[in-house]
């Protein structure tokens, strides 16, 4: 396989081509490996912005400050330093609250697995100063939803959005809640569900079996297996269009690291998830120069793979954010053609007959007392021709 892409070479700008020039410079290296031709005419200022967006600043910063290359402006070694150091100070404070969160939910017998943030860090980069994160994401048994929220409420944490749901839809629909702490600053993201359904998926308890301690706080911390985490970081930037090159990175990282193969494949084709990997592995080949083992190159031959790939450069060249809204139309569009070409043939036969689930609108259209509530499988499809119709006359 090529590690070089014409469609990445055609659409990324010279600030982009940099910026992964920089990621992708050896430990130690004093001068960036770039003529001098292709530094002339940069943005600097551009390129700040990037590894801001993308959230590489830690890990550009890391290999900048050993070098001594003179035709890197001053000021934007100073800048991303600054960057560097907040990001520090913020991930020793979400360190903290980790473990102390950890420890309280320990002590009532919730059974916590954490998914990202300082643990992530550790694992992959060793140094929690090393990526960034800005909030905490927690998985744990859906039995034990109540009970975490009363938890949290009494340690001041705030519910930041309430879901209107219907014969139970939020369980699939959704995966997680966010909780944020006023005093703390603190955002929490509890989920239940590793993604959103429908789909298929490890159990909380096939998980939890395969679980790994992380020691960086006082109080151990549990998070995902190697293969689970991996599966769990490709499917995450996936969804996301790997919008940020931080998701690619860590896809990077977890690659170095010394995968089960066997197991790996097994989970991926039990969870249809092998073109996912793919795409992943397509795109941290060619953009950092990941080593291409033989047993990853028997993966990136799933097919779409490649195709999927193609598709996540839309994202990273146009600075695509996603968490912002309004997220503009024909973005909007784009990723929701994206979102479905990433399924496979039975969730997408899945995904179009949950449309004929009820949803919270069909009881705002139509109220009916609880126990009747049954019949808005039959009503859907007239509540839904209705409220269409009414929109169009309206409009």
């Amino acid at each position: 396989m090529s590690i070089s892409s014409q469609a990445a070479s055609t659409l990324f700008s010279k600030e982009l081509k940099l910026l992964l020039s920089l990621m992708n410079m050896p430990s130690g290296e004093k001068r960036i490996n770039i003529c001098n031709e292709n530094l002339k005419d940069i943005d600097w200022d551009e390129l700040l912005v990037l590894t801001r967006h993308h959230r590489v600043y830690p890990n550009v910063y890391e290999k900048l400050r050993q070098t001594d290359d003179e035709r890197i402006p001053s000021y934007v070694i100073r800048q991303m330093q600054k960057d560097y150091q907040r990001n520090t100070f913020s991930m020793l404070h979400l360190s903290s609250e980790m473990g102390s969160i950890a420890k309280q939910f320990d002590e009532t017998g919730i059974r916590v697995l954490v998914l990202k943030g300082p643990v992530l860090a550790d694992d992959l980069y060793g140094d929690v100063s090393l990526r960034t994160c800005s909030d905490l994401d927690i998985l744990i048994p859906i039995d034990n939803l109540m009970q975490v929220e009363e938890m949290l409420i009494e340690l001041g944490y705030v519910k930041e959005e309430v879901y209107k749901t219907i014969l139970g839809d939020w369980k699939w629909r959704h995966h997680h809640i966010t909780y944020k702490h006023p005093q703390k600053g603190i955002k929490l993201e509890i989920h239940w569900r590793l993604g959103p359904g429908p789909g298929k998926e490890p159990t909380f308890n096939e998980l939890w079996e395969s679980k790994r301690m992380c020691s960086i706080t006082k109080h151990p911390v549990y998070y995902l297996g190697r293969e689970d985490l991996f599966i769990f970081l490709a499917t995450h930037g996936a969804r996301h269009g790997w919008s940020r090159l931080r998701w690619l990175v860590d896809i990077d990282r977890i690659l170095r690291q010394d995968l089960a193969h066997d197991r790996l494949t097994y989970q991926l084709k039990k969870y249809n998830q092998t073109h996912i990997a793919a795409q992943a592995i397509i795109l941290a080949v060619k953009l950092l120069q990941t080593p291409l083992t033989s047993e990853l190159e028997s993966l990136t031959m799933a097919k779409r793979g490649e195709h999927l790939a193609e598709d996540a450069y839309f994202y990273i060249y146009q600075k695509v954010n996603l968490h912002t809204d309004p997220v503009p139309d024909h973005i909007s569009k784009y990723h929701k053609r994206h979102l479905f070409s990433l399924m496979t043939y039975r969730q997408k036969v899945l995904f179009i007959l949950s449309f004929l689930y009820p949803y919270p609108e069909d009881a705002e259209t139509l109220k009916l007392p609880q126990p009747l509530h049954i019949l808005y499988f039959p009503l859907r499809p007239l509540l839904w021709t209705w409220r269409k119709t009414k929109k169009h006359v309206l409009s």
